[in-house]
């Protein structure tokens, strides 16, 4: 009966280490946050209907407009780098439904991270933190009043949290993924925890809808 016990642990033993492992990877794609508190925050609905419409904001590499990414399906997601929980699970599923695409559908499709919170967000912060989760993802943000306008246009929503400190502080935020087809119309928005598989087969749906192409 011992040798018997003894032949099953080591056959499972294994996968069980799989499992594990498998559950960490997932655990750090929804969890990282690089050097932030574990704040938690409130999250916000949309405050109006949107319109959607063409806007330009500044990465790493310089200023990027909507209308630079026409022939492209492009989801846009409203957030912050410091975001504790709400963000990073958003930007994962994106990525997660990213890493399921084929190249070809790939060159034809962009993730816009944009940051409702300049004052730390500098361009250098986003594209660090875009990239850890996709490189079909980037990090853009402007000032108050450029960023504010974009948030307007897309019925997004957002507070600054109240703090003892001016620069250690959370923001509440709408947690909407925006799909724009490949004529920068807003096509539909996607509410927060969509899975991967209903992202992919959104784009995927424009990229084979020859209206759009």
């Amino acid at each position: 009966m011992l040798n018997e016990v003894t032949r099953i642990v080591r056959k499972i033993g294994p996968l069980l280490l799989i499992a594990v492992l498998l559950g960490l990877v997932l655990w750090f794609a929804m969890e990282w946050q690089p050097n932030q508190k574990p704040d938690q925050h409130q999250g916000l609905t949309v405050s109006k209907a949107p319109t959607g419409g063409d806007f330009t904001l500044y990465s790493q590499q310089g200023p990027i407009s909507l209308q630079d990414l026409r022939g492209k399906v492009v989801l846009l997601y409203f957030g912050y780098t410091f975001c504790p929980d709400i963000c990073p699970t958003s930007l994962a599923l994106m990525a997660q439904a990213f890493k399921e695409m084929t190249s070809e559908e790939l060159d034809q499709v962009q993730g816009v991270f944009v940051s409702v919170d300049p004052r730390r967000d500098t361009p250098e912060r986003l594209a660090e933190y875009s990239r850890y989760f996709h490189p079909n993802i980037v990090g853009v943000t402007g000032t108050v009043e450029q960023v504010d306008k974009v948030v307007a246009q897309y019925g997004a929503a957002y507070r600054i949290a109240e703090s003892d400190s001016a620069m250690d502080y959370s923001v509440d935020h709408s947690s909407v993924t925006y799909v724009i087809d490949q004529q920068g119309r807003l096509h539909a928005p996607l509410m927060h925890g969509t899975s991967p598989d209903r992202i992919r087969k959104t784009v995927r749906d424009l990229l084979n809808d020859v209206s759009n192409s």
